[in-house]
Protein backbone atom coordinates (compact mmCIF):
# COMPACT_ATOMS: atom_id res chain seq x y z
CA UNK A 1 0.00 0.00 0.00
CA UNK A 2 3.08 2.35 0.98
CA UNK A 3 4.49 1.82 -2.61
CA UNK A 4 1.43 1.83 -4.32
CA UNK A 5 0.46 5.46 -2.87
CA UNK A 6 4.09 6.54 -3.47
CA UNK A 7 4.07 5.64 -6.81
CA UNK A 8 0.45 8.33 -7.02
CA UNK A 9 2.55 11.36 -5.58
CA UNK A 10 5.15 10.82 -7.48
CA UNK A 11 3.20 10.91 -10.74
CA UNK A 12 0.60 13.68 -8.92
CA UNK A 13 2.56 16.64 -7.80
CA UNK A 14 5.21 16.57 -10.70
CA UNK A 15 2.36 16.61 -13.23
CA UNK A 16 0.99 19.81 -11.10
CA UNK A 17 4.30 21.68 -10.88
CA UNK A 18 4.21 21.51 -14.50
CA UNK A 19 0.76 22.97 -15.21
CA UNK A 20 1.16 25.26 -12.55
CA UNK A 21 4.25 26.27 -14.01
CA UNK A 22 5.53 25.94 -10.02
CA UNK A 23 8.61 23.29 -8.68
CA UNK A 24 6.87 20.77 -6.62
CA UNK A 25 8.25 22.70 -3.36
CA UNK A 26 6.03 25.27 -4.40
CA UNK A 27 2.94 24.00 -4.26
CA UNK A 28 0.48 24.30 -1.38
CA UNK A 29 -2.72 22.82 -0.31
CA UNK A 30 -4.94 25.17 -2.51
CA UNK A 31 -3.58 23.34 -6.23
CA UNK A 32 -4.93 19.62 -4.79
CA UNK A 33 -8.23 21.24 -5.71
CA UNK A 34 -11.00 19.09 -7.41
CA UNK A 35 -9.82 20.92 -11.34
CA UNK A 36 -6.48 19.72 -11.07
CA UNK A 37 -7.60 16.19 -9.37
CA UNK A 38 -9.40 15.74 -12.61
CA UNK A 39 -6.89 16.88 -15.10
CA UNK A 40 -4.28 14.33 -13.58
CA UNK A 41 -7.11 11.59 -14.09
CA UNK A 42 -7.99 12.73 -17.29
CA UNK A 43 -3.87 12.91 -18.20
CA UNK A 44 -3.71 9.35 -16.28
CA UNK A 45 -6.05 7.40 -19.24
CA UNK A 46 -5.57 9.90 -22.39
CA UNK A 47 -1.64 10.83 -21.90
CA UNK A 48 -0.42 7.95 -20.02
CA UNK A 49 -2.64 4.70 -21.59
CA UNK A 50 -3.24 3.78 -17.94
CA UNK A 51 -6.64 1.56 -17.42
CA UNK A 52 -9.82 2.69 -15.59
CA UNK A 53 -8.62 -0.01 -12.52
CA UNK A 54 -5.05 2.22 -11.98
CA UNK A 55 -7.62 5.21 -12.58
CA UNK A 56 -9.18 4.47 -9.81
CA UNK A 57 -5.82 3.31 -7.15
CA UNK A 58 -4.22 6.79 -7.86
CA UNK A 59 -7.52 8.43 -7.10
CA UNK A 60 -7.86 6.28 -3.92
CA UNK A 61 -4.43 7.48 -2.88
CA UNK A 62 -5.02 10.90 -2.93
CA UNK A 63 -8.40 10.26 -1.13
CA UNK A 64 -6.39 9.05 1.67
CA UNK A 65 -4.27 12.10 1.86
CA UNK A 66 -7.43 14.32 1.28
CA UNK A 67 -8.89 12.59 4.26
CA UNK A 68 -5.95 13.42 6.45
CA UNK A 69 -5.39 16.90 5.44
CA UNK A 70 -9.35 17.79 6.65
CA UNK A 71 -8.46 16.79 9.82
CA UNK A 72 -5.12 18.33 9.65
CA UNK A 73 -5.85 21.56 8.06
CA UNK A 74 -9.54 22.46 8.31
CA UNK A 75 -9.08 25.39 6.89
CA UNK A 76 -8.85 23.73 3.78
CA UNK A 77 -11.79 22.09 4.15
CA UNK A 78 -14.04 23.37 1.04
CA UNK A 79 -11.46 22.93 -1.37
CA UNK A 80 -10.58 19.24 0.01
CA UNK A 81 -14.46 18.83 0.22
CA UNK A 82 -14.65 19.25 -3.53
CA UNK A 83 -12.05 17.15 -4.24
CA UNK A 84 -12.81 14.57 -1.94
CA UNK A 85 -16.42 14.45 -4.57
CA UNK A 86 -14.70 13.21 -7.40
CA UNK A 87 -16.21 10.24 -8.15
CA UNK A 88 -14.53 6.77 -9.00
CA UNK A 89 -15.24 5.69 -12.78
CA UNK A 90 -16.92 2.62 -13.41
CA UNK A 91 -15.54 -0.04 -15.30
CA UNK A 92 -17.15 -3.14 -17.12
CA UNK A 93 -16.35 -5.91 -15.00
CA UNK A 94 -15.07 -8.84 -17.51
CA UNK A 95 -14.34 -12.36 -16.78
CA UNK A 96 -10.85 -12.82 -15.31
CA UNK A 97 -8.09 -14.72 -16.73
CA UNK A 98 -7.61 -18.47 -15.23
CA UNK A 99 -5.24 -21.68 -16.62
CA UNK A 100 -6.83 -24.90 -16.89
CA UNK A 101 -4.55 -27.65 -15.17
CA UNK A 102 -2.66 -28.38 -18.54
CA UNK A 103 -1.51 -24.71 -19.19
CA UNK A 104 -0.22 -24.57 -15.18
CA UNK A 105 1.43 -27.95 -15.82
CA UNK A 106 3.60 -26.25 -19.06
CA UNK A 107 4.22 -23.48 -16.91
CA UNK A 108 5.75 -24.90 -13.68
CA UNK A 109 8.08 -27.04 -15.89
CA UNK A 110 8.79 -24.05 -18.21
CA UNK A 111 11.85 -22.81 -16.31
CA UNK A 112 15.47 -24.26 -17.03
CA UNK A 113 16.91 -26.24 -13.83
CA UNK A 114 20.29 -25.98 -15.44
CA UNK A 115 20.26 -22.47 -14.42
CA UNK A 116 19.95 -20.84 -10.94
CA UNK A 117 17.39 -18.33 -12.26
CA UNK A 118 15.35 -21.53 -13.65
CA UNK A 119 15.23 -23.09 -10.39
CA UNK A 120 14.38 -20.49 -8.49
CA UNK A 121 11.79 -19.55 -10.95
CA UNK A 122 10.49 -22.91 -11.07
CA UNK A 123 10.22 -23.06 -6.81
CA UNK A 124 8.62 -19.48 -6.77
CA UNK A 125 5.89 -20.16 -9.56
CA UNK A 126 5.04 -23.79 -7.62
CA UNK A 127 4.58 -21.59 -4.59
CA UNK A 128 2.44 -19.11 -5.97
CA UNK A 129 0.25 -21.82 -6.98
CA UNK A 130 -0.11 -23.46 -4.11
CA UNK A 131 -0.67 -20.50 -1.57
CA UNK A 132 -2.42 -18.78 -4.18
CA UNK A 133 -0.06 -15.79 -2.88
CA UNK A 134 -0.46 -11.98 -3.72
CA UNK A 135 2.93 -10.60 -5.49
CA UNK A 136 3.30 -8.23 -2.36
CA UNK A 137 3.13 -11.28 -0.36
CA UNK A 138 5.55 -14.09 -2.10
CA UNK A 139 8.28 -11.66 -2.38
CA UNK A 140 8.73 -11.23 1.63
CA UNK A 141 8.59 -14.55 2.57
CA UNK A 142 11.64 -14.85 4.55
CA UNK A 143 13.39 -18.77 5.51
CA UNK A 144 12.04 -18.15 8.59
CA UNK A 145 8.35 -18.30 7.51
CA UNK A 146 8.21 -21.74 5.84
CA UNK A 147 7.90 -25.00 7.89
CA UNK A 148 9.31 -27.62 5.81
CA UNK A 149 9.63 -30.06 8.98
CA UNK A 150 6.93 -30.22 11.13
CA UNK A 151 3.43 -28.80 9.45
CA UNK A 152 4.52 -27.77 6.01
CA UNK A 153 3.66 -24.57 5.86
CA UNK A 154 4.17 -21.25 4.98
CA UNK A 155 3.19 -17.99 6.74
CA UNK A 156 1.62 -15.10 4.60
CA UNK A 157 1.77 -11.40 5.39
CA UNK A 158 -0.95 -9.66 3.62
CA UNK A 159 -3.12 -6.75 2.72
CA UNK A 160 -3.97 -4.62 6.02
CA UNK A 161 -1.79 -6.72 8.40
CA UNK A 162 -3.54 -9.94 7.87
CA UNK A 163 -1.26 -12.61 7.88
CA UNK A 164 -2.44 -16.24 7.43
CA UNK A 165 -0.46 -19.84 7.01
CA UNK A 166 -1.13 -21.99 4.02
CA UNK A 167 -0.57 -26.00 3.84
CA UNK A 168 2.35 -26.87 1.27
CA UNK A 169 1.90 -29.88 -1.16
CA UNK A 170 4.15 -32.50 -0.96
CA UNK A 171 5.79 -31.46 -3.89
CA UNK A 172 6.36 -28.30 -2.90
CA UNK A 173 8.00 -29.09 -0.27
CA UNK A 174 10.57 -30.93 -1.28
CA UNK A 175 10.87 -27.66 -3.81
CA UNK A 176 11.49 -25.54 -1.33
CA UNK A 177 13.45 -27.91 0.58
CA UNK A 178 16.22 -28.44 -2.05
CA UNK A 179 16.21 -24.50 -2.91
CA UNK A 180 17.05 -23.70 0.50
CA UNK A 181 20.01 -26.32 1.69
CA UNK A 182 21.11 -25.81 -2.19
CA UNK A 183 21.68 -21.68 -1.28
CA UNK A 184 22.37 -22.16 2.32
CA UNK A 185 19.43 -19.36 3.09
CA UNK A 186 20.05 -17.99 6.72
CA UNK A 187 16.42 -17.80 8.88
CA UNK A 188 16.68 -14.15 7.86
CA UNK A 189 17.21 -14.62 4.24
CA UNK A 190 14.73 -13.69 1.28
CA UNK A 191 13.49 -17.00 -0.27
CA UNK A 192 13.45 -16.05 -3.85
CA UNK A 193 16.01 -12.99 -4.19
CA UNK A 194 17.26 -11.49 -7.19
CA UNK A 195 20.61 -12.22 -8.52
CA UNK A 196 22.11 -9.35 -6.21
CA UNK A 197 20.73 -11.03 -3.13
CA UNK A 198 18.01 -8.65 -2.78
CA UNK A 199 14.18 -9.56 -2.66
CA UNK A 200 12.67 -9.28 -6.29
CA UNK A 201 10.19 -6.57 -7.35
CA UNK A 202 7.04 -7.14 -8.85
CA UNK A 203 8.15 -6.01 -12.12
CA UNK A 204 10.73 -8.74 -11.59
CA UNK A 205 7.86 -11.36 -10.87
CA UNK A 206 5.77 -10.39 -13.71
CA UNK A 207 9.12 -10.35 -15.94
CA UNK A 208 10.15 -13.86 -15.27
CA UNK A 209 6.39 -15.60 -15.34
CA UNK A 210 6.07 -13.90 -18.89
CA UNK A 211 9.39 -15.25 -19.71
CA UNK A 212 8.42 -18.40 -18.60
CA UNK A 213 5.17 -18.24 -20.49
CA UNK A 214 6.78 -17.59 -23.92
CA UNK A 215 8.42 -21.12 -23.12
CA UNK A 216 5.27 -23.08 -21.90
CA UNK A 217 3.24 -22.10 -25.01
CA UNK A 218 5.84 -24.56 -27.36
CA UNK A 219 4.51 -27.46 -25.72
CA UNK A 220 0.81 -25.23 -25.01
CA UNK A 221 -0.09 -23.25 -27.81
CA UNK A 222 -3.17 -22.20 -25.90
CA UNK A 223 -0.90 -19.96 -23.59
CA UNK A 224 0.13 -17.78 -26.73
CA UNK A 225 -2.93 -15.89 -26.31
CA UNK A 226 -3.46 -15.64 -23.07
CA UNK A 227 -2.88 -12.36 -20.97
CA UNK A 228 -0.53 -14.17 -18.30
CA UNK A 229 -0.20 -12.27 -14.81
CA UNK A 230 1.07 -13.29 -11.28
CA UNK A 231 -2.33 -12.42 -10.25
CA UNK A 232 -3.82 -14.96 -13.25
CA UNK A 233 -2.18 -17.83 -11.19
CA UNK A 234 -3.93 -16.65 -7.83
CA UNK A 235 -7.06 -17.03 -9.80
CA UNK A 236 -6.47 -20.43 -10.97
CA UNK A 237 -5.56 -21.26 -7.72
CA UNK A 238 -9.07 -20.44 -6.77
CA UNK A 239 -10.88 -21.90 -9.49
CA UNK A 240 -8.88 -25.40 -9.38
CA UNK A 241 -9.51 -25.44 -5.35
CA UNK A 242 -13.45 -25.10 -6.32
CA UNK A 243 -13.21 -27.21 -9.02
CA UNK A 244 -12.00 -29.98 -6.17
CA UNK A 245 -15.25 -29.46 -4.08
CA UNK A 246 -13.72 -26.80 -1.69
CA UNK A 247 -15.79 -24.97 0.60
CA UNK A 248 -15.69 -21.25 -0.29
CA UNK A 249 -15.31 -20.34 3.11
CA UNK A 250 -12.09 -22.45 2.79
CA UNK A 251 -10.97 -20.99 -0.45
CA UNK A 252 -11.66 -17.25 1.55
CA UNK A 253 -9.48 -17.67 4.34
CA UNK A 254 -6.63 -19.96 1.77
CA UNK A 255 -6.95 -16.36 -0.28
CA UNK A 256 -6.84 -13.73 2.36
CA UNK A 257 -10.21 -12.50 1.10
CA UNK A 258 -11.67 -10.39 4.42
CA UNK A 259 -15.17 -11.01 2.77
CA UNK A 260 -16.21 -14.14 1.66
CA UNK A 261 -18.34 -12.30 -1.46
CA UNK A 262 -15.46 -11.70 -3.26
CA UNK A 263 -14.94 -15.68 -3.90
CA UNK A 264 -18.18 -15.61 -5.20
CA UNK A 265 -16.44 -14.08 -8.17
CA UNK A 266 -15.05 -17.46 -8.73
CA UNK A 267 -18.22 -19.32 -8.77
CA UNK A 268 -19.36 -17.00 -11.97
CA UNK A 269 -16.04 -17.84 -13.68
CA UNK A 270 -16.40 -21.68 -13.09
CA UNK A 271 -17.66 -22.94 -16.85
CA UNK A 272 -17.01 -26.81 -15.60
CA UNK A 273 -19.75 -26.29 -12.42
CA UNK A 274 -22.02 -24.37 -14.83
CA UNK A 275 -21.75 -27.25 -17.60
CA UNK A 276 -22.28 -29.96 -14.75
CA UNK A 277 -25.60 -28.07 -13.66
CA UNK A 278 -26.70 -27.66 -17.54
CA UNK A 279 -25.83 -31.86 -17.94
CA UNK A 280 -27.80 -32.20 -14.49
CA UNK A 281 -31.26 -30.51 -16.34
CA UNK A 282 -33.50 -32.64 -18.43
CA UNK A 283 -34.09 -32.10 -21.85
CA UNK A 284 -36.58 -30.74 -23.20
CA UNK A 285 -38.63 -32.46 -26.13
CA UNK A 286 -39.13 -29.32 -28.93
CA UNK A 287 -42.08 -31.83 -30.28
CA UNK A 288 -45.59 -30.10 -29.71
CA UNK A 289 -47.48 -32.51 -27.60
CA UNK A 290 -51.59 -33.39 -28.98
CA UNK A 291 -53.38 -31.72 -26.26
CA UNK A 292 -56.64 -34.22 -27.00
CA UNK A 293 -56.78 -37.68 -27.80
CA UNK A 294 -59.06 -38.53 -31.10
CA UNK A 295 -61.90 -40.16 -30.11
CA UNK A 296 -63.32 -43.32 -30.20
CA UNK A 297 -66.16 -45.46 -31.10
CA UNK A 298 -67.39 -45.45 -27.81
CA UNK A 299 -67.45 -42.01 -26.90
CA UNK A 300 -69.27 -40.93 -30.29
CA UNK A 301 -71.73 -43.30 -29.28
CA UNK A 302 -71.87 -41.54 -25.72
CA UNK A 303 -72.21 -38.75 -27.26
CA UNK A 304 -74.83 -39.45 -29.94
CA UNK A 305 -76.47 -41.00 -26.70
CA UNK A 306 -76.90 -37.80 -25.07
Amino acid sequence: TISAYRDAFRLYLPFLANLLNKKVDSLSLADLNAKHLIAFLHHLEEERGNSIATRNARLAAIRAFLNYVAIEVPDELADITRALAVPQKKKDLSVFECLDKAEIGALLTAPDDATWSGRRDRVLLLTMYNTGARVSEIIGVRQQDIDLNRQHSVHLRGKGRKERVIPLWAETVTALRKWVNSNDLSKEAIVFPNRFGEPLTRFGIRQRLQCACRTAARVCPSLERRNVTPHTLRHSTALHLLQSGVDLSVIALWLGHEHIETTHQYMEANLTMKKAALDSLQVINPQPKRRYKKPDEKMLAFLESL
